[in-house]
């Protein structure tokens, strides 16, 4: 989801990229960075709980506003609100799901039709989250990883965005049988502070 990963510009990995700054990332950041710090959160995770059906409240079929920040980390706060729908689906016998989310905005004429596919990985118990923009057709790269704790799902990946190195994150929360909250957010200090760019709202369809 170039303005945001989902669906702007072409994104491309940069694994060591927060490695050298010099305050620690969030356990989850840190393992998207390649750090040690994360792969012994993954050997600790691997200990815990089976979350696999962690994404199975989001099933279903869901109305779906979202505001999209234009220009992400440049000091420009024009926001573009859209209205549509987002389709969840359970598949690959419960190891996986995938959203179809389809929103227009009246006021700028622009369409985003997206798909998430999102894997487990049960030796990590972590999830890979992909996505893809219908206008390029193809996965963005890196996925971002990560899981829930206490009913909060954390997911991260490093990338460059207009040339400098920026970690994404994906959190997913106020998870209720009826409604769910998005938020896509960039850093480019390590972490420090984040600039949400992605924020959506999901209510269940009757």
């Amino acid at each position: 989801m170039t303005g945001n990963k989902r669906g702007q510009i072409p994104i491309f990995i940069v694994l060591a990229a927060a490695a050298s700054l010099s305050r620690p990332l969030p356990v989850s950041a840190q393992a998207a960075a390649g750090s040690p710090a994360g792969a012994g959160a993954s050997a600790t995770a691997a200990t815990q709980r089976d979350g696999q059906h962690d994404f199975d409240p989001l099933i279903g079929n869901w109305k779906a506003t979202l505001k999209r920040l234009v220009h992400p980390l440049s000091g420009d706060k024009t926001w573009v609100e859209f209205e549509g729908t987002q389709i969840t689906k359970s598949i690959w016998g419960g190891r996986a799901c995938m959203d179809e989310f389809s929103v227009h905005s009246a006021a700028a004429n622009i369409d985003v039709d997206g798909l998430t596919v999102r894997l487990y990985n049960p030796a990590s118990h972590q999830w890979s989250i992909y996505w893809a923009n219908a206008k390029k057709g193809v996965f963005d790269q890196p996925p971002t990883v990560g899981k829930w704790e206490n009913g909060r799902g954390e997911f991260y990946d490093s990338e460059l965005f207009e040339g400098r190195s920026i970690i994404v994150r994906y959190v997913w929360s106020d998870v209720t049988p009826n409604s769910a909250h998005f938020e896509q957010s960039f850093s480019e200090d390590g972490g420090k502070t984040w600039e949400p760019n992605w924020i959506s709202q999901i209510t269940r369809m009757k």
